[in-house]
């Protein structure tokens, strides 16, 4: 795919940002992306391969805790553009401290994940390494942004005060079919904090979330509280919940829940970040 020439259709706002962009990339000799599969992160590859061609590699972290579709869509993105996409192998469930899902768990991630990108980009040559916080992450308790700045990972997006709407809007002008990609956080953050993070609960919340959006809902969230389990779903959609009470209670109570409760708020994100405010 020839970013260049796509990029001279882009309206005159958003191909100034673009832009932008790419005149942070041509600054860098080289570029590591930390490529998780989301939108964001997915703007900075197309910028870095457009800016320095064979001098930029996108990495992808596959861990329990991320959906196998993160690393579908991560793939076909790479291939779409053709761009170097590696993809290492990661089990957090190894690390004591994340398992123990205290409130600064994120940060416990981000710090070996991105410990590990380092060592990989000093190893093969790439001088910088970057990942994909962008200006409105800002409104949410993110503690895994102290390990980006305490290892020296460059935020782009963030610098550059580039919010997502102006991220999916770049991606879909650009003709890159991830732009419409569903925000997908790890799994871990479906367990209220001091719940231990487990494969059996992982697999729990994995089946359930498929569950739900094989019978039509959009977003979805299902949160483990143990016996309790808490959905979450677009409120726009909550008429659901009565067409298909029997099937879900059914399902959930099989995957092992005892209690089946719907958030009346609806989906809303980083909801269990509440009891730290």
């Amino acid at each position: 795919m020839n970013l260049s020439e796509m990029a001279q259709t882009l309206p005159q706002e958003l191909l100034a940002r673009w832009n932008l962009l790419l005149d942070y990339f041509k600054k860098q000799p080289s570029a590591l992306v930390a490529f998780s599969g989301g939108v964001d992160s997915a703007l900075l590859c197309a910028a870095a391969y457009a800016a320095l061609k064979d001098r930029m590699l996108a990495l992808t972290i596959h861990s329990p805790v991320e959906s196998a579709e993160s690393i579908e869509v991560a793939k076909a993105h790479a291939a779409q553009i053709g761009f170097r996409h590696l993809v290492i192998e990661y089990n957090d469930l190894e690390n004591p401290r994340f398992v123990a899902n205290p409130p600064e768990r994120c940060y416990i991630c981000k710090r070996a994940r991105f410990e590990k990108l380092i060592e990989y980009g000093k190893r093969e040559g790439f001088v910088t390494v970057v990942e994909g916080t962008n200006a409105d992450d800002m409104d949410d308790y993110r503690p895994g942004r102290k390990a980006v700045l305490e290892l020296g990972i460059q935020s782009p997006l963030l610098a550059l005060g580039f919010s997502k709407i102006e991220i999916r809007a770049l991606l879909k002008a650009l003709g890159l079919t991830i732009w419409d990609r569903p925000s997908a956080p790890c799994f871990a953050t479906r367990f209220p904090y001091g719940a231990p993070v487990t494969q059996e609960g992982l697999q729990q919340i994995i089946t359930g979330e498929a569950f739900l959006r094989d019978l039509g809902f959009d977003t979805v969230r299902v949160r483990n509280h143990g016996e309790t389990v808490k959905l979450e779903v677009d409120p726009a959609q909550f008429e659901g919940y009565i067409t298909h009470r029997l099937q879900i209670l059914e399902f959930f109570t099989a995957l092992g829940f005892k209690y089946i409760t719907a958030d009346l708020a609806g989906y809303r994100r980083g909801s269990l970040n509440e009891v730290l405010k």
